[in-house]
């Protein structure tokens, strides 16, 4: 079950959760950082994502990022 994944995986492990919101499905994908009544938060790349966890369909734990690439130079 996700909802058990998500409540005993530790925090900070980076994790991806897909959820139901009206009208559909969406994924959060970030860093477990909260744990709460019924409730998880994901950090995620633009802000924190506060998610219900009888909404939760699915989750899972997920590698790293691949580190960032270096900006291109410009030839001139």
């Amino acid at each position: 079950m996700p909802q058990q994944f998500l409540s005993s995986a530790p925090l900070g492990t980076r994790v991806v959760v897909r959820y139901r919101i009206e009208g559909g499905l969406t994924d959060a994908l970030g860093e477990l950082v909260e744990r709460a009544d019924g409730v998880c938060t994901v950090r995620t790349r633009r802000s924190d994502v506060v998610i219900a966890l009888p909404l939760v369909v699915a989750a899972k734990e997920v590698p790293p990022p691949p580190p960032r690439r270096a900006p291109r130079v410009q030839e001139p």
